[in-house]
């Protein structure tokens, strides 16, 4: 890890600098966000959303007590990699797991994703691999893909392979009873946060990490890195996990689960993405994955802007009483992922995430050094 006098260097990479201007994006926000609330008043009965914006996921009421959970993703500039290593076999995966594992965290059973590909050219091959790609990630969510549209839009799509540009997103669904919905209103001081194990950068982040390596090191997917035990190309393409079946398996369980977290964009800040007014505070982590301290290390990034952008090894969280810890690390562990108690709640109406080994303070959008202002 970098240290504080290490985190101001010059030359330091950042996320806003590679391209991706978090910041404006909130701001900007605003007015979309505004119309598709007004959308909730346009429907009373039947398939009417039962939560406000701002939720992994929403559920749709579908009458006697049953809810749909819906939510919608994509995999961003990860699929630069697959085309750079022509091959397209993976990001599908990504796409079925980006999507599930939102729909997860309002406590729902994800059933079926349908896709939207975008293509600069409907190449048979690539189709063909991203279809298996598809399929495995819907066969580790134990999902279907009933439907989907591909659409060709030459002019508007380039990728960084002649011809070979696309875009792939995502929408899940999945049921839940509307008595059984969690968005975090339970979770109360003193519970504990358990964090299972990502399997990489998963697919956020890859703006800056393609600034990093690409340009910064000048590197090529298929440069051995001695650190990851493989090329630079397979280890950005590693599949983001599914976290359904241990997830499903604590739900069936009868444990105390009061919040659910998918650490994706914004890094560790999703912490406090609960409905309890309460910060988290992190008292232990387990080490990185080696393709997060590469990255630090290599494009001088701060702590700071690693934890507000990347899972750093922590890629879903369970908010749970603590006598419920031990119980969830297991199911995790029968599933063959490793889970850690992290850190536990505490009462903060400011939604504070401290990340006690690193001396770090997150609130809103961003981490800063303790002790200092902004």
């Amino acid at each position: 890890m970098l240290t504080g006098q290490q985190a101001d260097r010059p030359g330091s990479t950042t996320y806003a600098a590679a391209g991706v201007d978090v910041e404006g994006e909130e701001r900007g926000m605003g007015g979309l966000l505004a119309w598709a609330q007004q959308s909730f008043t346009l429907r009373l009965g039947p398939g009417r959303p039962c939560l406000p914006l701002g939720y992994y996921a929403n559920v749709l009421d579908l009458g006697n007590g049953t809810g749909l959970a819906i939510s919608t993703d994509g995999v961003g500039t990860k699929l630069f990699i697959a085309e750079l290593m022509h091959r397209y076999d993976t990001v599908g995966i990504d796409c079925i797991a980006m999507n599930v594992n939102d729909v997860l965290c309002v406590g729902a059973e994800p059933i079926a994703m349908v896709d939207y590909v975008a293509v600069e050219a409907p190449h048979a091959d690539f189709l063909e691999q991203l279809g298996r790609g598809l399929y495995e990630g819907a066969r580790r969510a134990r999902i279907t893909i009933p439907g989907g549209e591909l659409a060709q839009v030459r002019e508007m799509i380039r990728g960084v392979r002649p011809g070979y540009g696309f875009d792939l997103v995502g929408t899940a669904v999945g049921t839940v009873p509307l008595d059984r919905i969690i968005v975090g209103e339970r979770v109360e001081p003193g519970d504990s946060v358990v964090g299972l194990r990502s399997s990489g950068l998963h697919s956020n982040g890859y703006t800056l990490a393609r600034r990093v390596f690409f340009d910064r090191l000048g590197w090529t997917v298929d440069r051995y890195v001695p650190e990851f035990g493989r090329s630079l190309g397979e280890e950005l393409l590693e599949p983001t996990r599914i976290y359904v079946p241990e997830v499903l398996d604590m739900l069936r369980a009868g444990l105390d689960i009061r919040g659910l977290i998918h650490v994706t964009g914004d890094g560790f800040l999703n912490l406090v993405r609960l409905k309890a007014e309460v910060g988290v505070v992190v008292e232990q982590l387990p080490e990185p994955l080696a393709v997060f301290a590469v990255l630090q290390e290599a494009g001088g990034v701060t702590d700071e802007e690693m934890y507000s952008v990347y899972n750093m090894g922590i890629g879903f969280c369970v908010v749970v009483p603590e006598r419920d810890v031990e119980r969830v690390i297991s199911i995790a562990r029968s599933h063959g992922v490793e889970g850690y108690r992290i850190g536990y709640t505490v009462a903060d109406a400011r939604r504070t995430v401290r990340l006690e080994p690193l001396g770090l303070i997150g609130r809103g959008s961003a981490f800063q050094r303790a002790g200092t202002n902004r």
